[in-house]
């Protein structure tokens, strides 16, 4: 997770926007990039009631009309953390592979679950739904109406998140599952 935030802290910073090295959060450091009420609330009251756990970190800080080749720019910026999941996904898969480390030991199953884990970030935050990030790509070619109501989307924060994790999520979740499956497959079969 902060990895992958951090990405967009240096992507942004790189791409000439100052915004989040100016609020801290150009860092590996986790902490700077936890919310306590969507990465550590959300997933303990979700676990409460029985539901499958999600969490949210603090998104980065970044000013779309700072960045360097504007709505492209912005859209390196968004890409920038689920690229950064799937590089760490692929590297996970590599050193599982080429350490020769046997199927089913506790080895095995802690790389697994931390390729699995990458995976599982790149492939939903590349969904295009505004405020993931993933919607940063479609925001880069989309026409100007399609942004708007795209803006209207992203600015509902975090109630914009739950309409669509509960709502859309039962339909586009079968497709995300059988995306980070085949490319789990294809990395360690």
């Amino acid at each position: 997770m902060a990895i992958h935030e951090a990405m967009h802290a240096f992507t942004s910073h790189w791409l000439g926007d100052t915004t989040a090295k100016d609020v801290g959060r150009l860092t590996l450091n986790p902490l700077r990039h936890i919310d306590i009420l969507t990465t550590v609330m959300l997933p303990l009251g979700l676990i409460i009631l029985g539901l499958r756990p999600f969490f949210i970190a603090k998104p980065v800080p970044f000013n779309p009309d700072r960045v360097k080749y504007g709505e492209f720019g912005a859209a390196l910026v968004g890409i920038a953390g689920p690229l950064t999941n799937l590089l760490l996904a692929i590297v996970g898969a590599l050193v599982i592979r080429g350490s020769g480390v046997a199927v089913g030991t506790d080895l095995f199953k802690i790389g697994s679950l931390f390729v699995q884990i990458n995976l599982a970030f790149f492939v939903f935050n590349m969904i295009p739904f505004p405020p993931l990030d993933g919607s940063r790509l479609l925001y880069s070619v989309a026409p100007e109406p399609v942004q708007n109501f795209m803006y209207k989307i992203e600015s509902g924060g975090l109630t914009s998140i739950f309409i669509f994790m509960f709502l859309l999520y039962p339909v586009v979740g079968p497709v995300v599952s059988n995306v980070i499956n085949g490319l789990y497959l294809f990395l360690l079969a």
